[in-house]
């Protein structure tokens, strides 16, 4: 046995080799927590710690409604429960047209999958996009035959990117039928900025939810909060609005409220005189679609390999780059500090915008559900200097989308958009949750200029769900909420049905 053992000399050297691999291990891991806020290792991603989660100084300056815990805001809806397998031949679609994506951004793997309106649809082959569609579409006939929206999504589906849909093809978990006599039921309704990033485990009207009856247990109000979300990704103001009639208001919900400000935000009705030959600089950094960009949405480790290769083709520092030459006309009388809610000629589709709000707000009044409105977050300032890597759809898409319009013009004609809105809002006498208000313009909080990443998704939530309660609270004081129960309808939902077709 004496023989087996290590001489002190030797286990000495031993247990300094291991301790060495411990030090390395511990400074490489608070070292790579600083970078991104994730643990080396991580996968899936869970949230960000450190760094680049939210910085505690920031909590201090968001005001909390009454009865509400600080120690709330870490705290995390429970897993869906009706997350299920996805079907292999969903699988088989979205790989396909990831192995053979020839629409590239027009017609993506999640497209393959959605459930198209039949009169949007119209014929595939003709069709702008759907022609790039594998030979075959989902398709569900609109009650109103409009073509708004263009789709919706497979209800009570786990689909390949992480969506996962209750009866009605609404992100999330399972609607309450029949409804409870002390649910009040609030849906938020918008486009990607609502419905969230599909692979992350709740989008931010999830977190209002889920901390809306912490806080109904923590006062002991006897009530049930159903937060729903009707978002969907890439569709107008004016699908939104049929979105409302069609599929929320026969759950005769007590709120709506919207947010959205980025899918109709063009700027080319203010700026004129762009130079003829101007063109958008090449992207900060090649974009890779191969299976390394992919996985690095759910390690870290993978995450920091493809920023190391990307790196190397980066020269930039950062800085808005150098923009064609243009003129912004700001339309003639139109007081920029309390717009006219009547102007003829608004900015950035704001006519439209509004017409649609009204459309939901008197189809709401109707049926005597209440509506709130929400400023738009932009992640964009003058002089502002991003990370070449850790930025980089920020800064492609406020260089190369919204080329050549200037930091300082984009951030202009987001401010008066929510100052409409705020208007709007007053004028009407209709809620306002002003999260552009409270929300840091650290771009670290961001994927790009409007869509927040695990950390400012959750920090985006706490903001509405403070901002939310005073109306709550308004509602249940008067005893409007929750409203006596009536006999439950049908779930509006959809029964997709599968066509293929041959385009020449």
């Amino acid at each position: 046995m004496a023989g087996c053992l290590l001489e002190r000399p030797q286990l000495k050297n031993v247990l300094l080799f291991f301790a060495s691999i411990i030090f390395t291990v511990v400074v490489a891991e608070a070292a790579v927590r600083y970078i991104d806020g994730y643990s080396m290792l991580a996968t899936p991603l869970s949230d960000p710690a450190g760094s680049a989660g939210v910085n505690p100084e920031v909590l201090d300056h968001i005001p909390l409604a009454p009865g509400v815990d600080r120690k709330w805001f870490v705290d995390s809806p429970p897993p869906l429960p009706n997350r299920g397998k996805v079907p292999d031949d969903w699988q088989r679609v979205f790989r396909y047209i990831e192995d053979h994506n020839s629409g590239g951004m027009e017609f993506r793997p999640p497209d393959g999958l959605k459930v198209w309106n039949s009169v949007f649809a119209g014929d595939p082959c003709k069709h702008r996009y759907l022609h790039y569609a594998p030979g075959m579409l989902y398709l569900h006939d609109p009650p109103d035959g409009s073509p708004h929206p263009p789709y919706r999504f497979m209800p009570n589906a786990t689909l390949p990117n992480g969506l996962v849909t209750n009866q009605v093809g609404w992100r999330g978990a399972p609607i309450e039928t029949p409804r409870g006599a002390k649910t009040i039921r609030i849906v938020f309704v918008g486009s990607s900025t609502t419905m969230g990033q599909p692979h992350l485990p709740a989008s931010y009207p999830e977190f209002v939810g889920y901390w809306l009856n912490r806080w109904a247990e923590a006062r002991k109000v006897p009530v049930r909060f159903e937060v729903l979300n009707a978002g969907r990704e890439s569709i107008s103001s004016t699908d939104t609005a049929a979105i409302v009639r069609n599929e929320v208001l026969p759950l005769k919900p007590d709120l709506v409220v919207y947010y959205e400000g980025g899918n109709q935000f063009w700027m080319s009705s203010v700026a004129k005189d762009i130079a003829d030959d101007a063109k958008p600089p090449a992207p900060l950094a090649a974009s890779d679609n191969s299976w390394l960009e992919n996985a690095a949405r759910y390690s870290a480790l993978l995450s920091r390999v493809r920023a190391a290769i990307k790196l190397a083709g980066v020269k930039s520092d950062g800085r808005e780059p150098p923009k064609a030459s243009y003129r912004l006309e700001w339309p003639e009388g139109l007081d920029e500090k309390d717009p006219d809610l009547a102007y003829p000629n608004l900015p950035v589709s704001l006519n439209a915008i509004q017409h649609d709000l009204e459309q939901i707000r008197t189809d709401l009044a109707k049926d005597g559900s209440d509506f709130a409105v929400s400023s738009f977050l932009w992640m964009v300032k003058d002089g502002m200097v991003l990370d070449p890597i850790r930025h980089k759809y920020l800064f492609d898409q406020l260089n190369i989308s919204y080329f050549p319009y200037r930091y300082r013009d984009i951030e202009r004609l987001s401010n008066f958009q929510n100052r409409l809105l705020a208007k709007y809002a007053k004028t009407h006498g209709i809620g306002f949750i002003d999260i552009a208000r409270y929300m840091p313009l650290d771009p670290d909080l961001f994927v790009d200029a409007v869509h927040t990443n695990r950390a400012g998704l959750r920090l985006q939530a706490w903001i509405a769900f403070n901002q939310l309660l005073p109306i709550v609270e308004k509602h249940l004081a008067d005893g409007s909420w929750p409203r006596p129960s009536e006999p439950s309808a049908a779930l509006p939902t959809i029964a997709p049905r599968k066509i293929t077709f041959t385009c020449q």
